[in-house]
C-alpha cells in the first residue's frame, strides 16, 4: 500500500494519529468511505497535506474494519458524527 502514496516522507504526530483514529470512530460517513477504499482515502489525506510515513499507511490499511466499527459501536451516541445520507446504522 505504500506505494500507492508516493512523496511520503517524514512522520506523522501523534496528535495527528490520535485526531485520524478519533474520525474512523467517530464520523460515519469517513468510516464507511475508508472501510470501501482505505487506499483512497489515505492519498486524498496525503494530498490536503495530511504527511503519512509507510509504517502509518501500512498500520492504518491492515487494521480491521471492524476494529472501526466496534469502537464505533460503543461510543455514546452523543459524540458520533452521524451520516445524513445513510443514516445511523450501528
Amino acid at each position: 500500500m505504500a506505494a500507492l502514496l508516493p512523496g511520503m516522507s517524514g512522520s506523522m504526530s501523534q496528535r495527528e494519529i490520535e485526531h485520524l483514529i478519533g474520525r474512523l470512530v467517530t464520523d460515519e460517513e469517513f468510516r464507511r468511505e475508508f472501510e470501501s477504499d482505505p487506499g483512497g482515502v489515505l492519498r486524498g489525506l496525503v494530498e490536503r497535506g495530511v504527511t503519512l510515513t509507510g509504517p502509518e499507511v501500512a498500520a492504518l490499511a491492515a487494521t480491521p474494519a471492524e476494529v472501526w466499527q466496534r469502537a464505533a459501536r460503543d461510543l455514546d451516541p452523543r459524540l458520533q458524527k452521524v451520516s445524513l445520507k445513510r443514516g445511523r446504522s450501528l
